[in-house]
């Protein structure tokens, strides 16, 4: 990968990382209109690990989520642990949250079926046309959101088990997790909230098994050219996806996923006319 590609890879990832329409898969997809060799180890780890710096912006625009305790008292709370549980609420959330997807993440990783989907354009192809259609009409099934409505230990739980759906490139963990919060009666912005909360230690953690996984096979990857594409994606990811998700939450809050639907499908449908018709998506030799 040169630094050209590397930029273009890390746009798509940060532009696409919160909305609902597969990061993952755009990154396959632009990674083989640019003629980058799938299937190599270097190349599957970096898809992973500019995703974790473009969550970083997560932490930075909501830092005072991420760093502040709850101190309130709690009538409630009679035990140590209950104690505990309240003042780290936000904490204990988001590990009940995350523990289906590493449960479910590890066992895909060791059968070799994570590494298959990710060189699969096929697969992401039908997915974003399967999750464009469901997003067409999402909104009238799952609208029904109340304010009051906040996220509990069971939600929590119950919208990590969406998540795991998202290991699947094309389905969107983005979409999975907002979904699942509007299943558990979340309005769309705090359900949105939640999803992006989430993804921090469910791509801190991806991000890690990766970095492991490719000190453990061969350290020649780690060439002073590919930690720069490491971080230069890390750090493009970062920038606009800060950007990204702060728009997406204003227009998903007034306009809903309908729009996001329609462009699923208009995509997914011209990847797999391109594929029946015998065409490749390689576009640079």
């Amino acid at each position: 990968m040169n630094w050209i590609e590397t930029v273009i890879i890390s746009i798509v990832e940060g532009l696409t990382e919160f909305l609902p329409v597969s990061s993952t898969g755009h990154m396959i997809i632009t990674q083989n209109l640019l003629g980058i060799p799938q299937g190599d180890p270097f190349v599957h780890a970096f898809t992973f690990i500019i995703q974790f710096g473009a969550i970083l912006s997560v932490v930075c625009l909501y830092w005072k989520r991420f760093f502040q305790l709850d101190n309130t008292p709690n009538p409630m709370a009679f035990t140590w642990w209950q104690k505990l549980k309240h003042k780290y609420n936000f904490y204990w959330l988001l590990f009940v949250g995350v523990l289906p997807a590493v449960i479910i993440g590890l066992l895909a990783k060791k059968s070799g079926l994570l590494d298959w989907l990710l060189d699969s354009v096929e697969v992401v192809a039908i997915m974003l046309v399967l999750g464009g259609i469901f997003m067409l009409y999402c909104d009238r099934l799952f609208n029904k959101g109340s304010d009051k409505n906040k996220v509990t230990e069971r939600r929590a739980f119950k919208i990590g088990l969406y998540q795991c759906i998202s290991v699947i490139p094309g389905v969107s963990r983005s979409m999975a997790t907002i979904v699942g919060g509007m299943t558990q009666g979340l309005t769309r912005k705090r359900a949105a909230e939640f999803s992006f909360f989430l993804a921090v230690p469910t791509m801190a953690g991806a991000t890690l098994l990766d970095l492991l996984d490719l000190l453990k096979e061969d350290t020649a990857w780690a060439t002073s050219h590919n930690i720069t594409m490491l971080i230069l994606g890390c750090v493009v990811a970062f920038v606009v996806a800060l950007l990204a998700m702060k728009w997406f939450v204003a227009f998903l809050t007034k306009y809903g996923f309908k729009a996001f639907g329609v462009y699923r499908i208009v995509v997914g449908g011209i990847i797999i006319v391109l594929l029946l018709t015998g065409h490749s998506l390689v576009m640079v030799d």
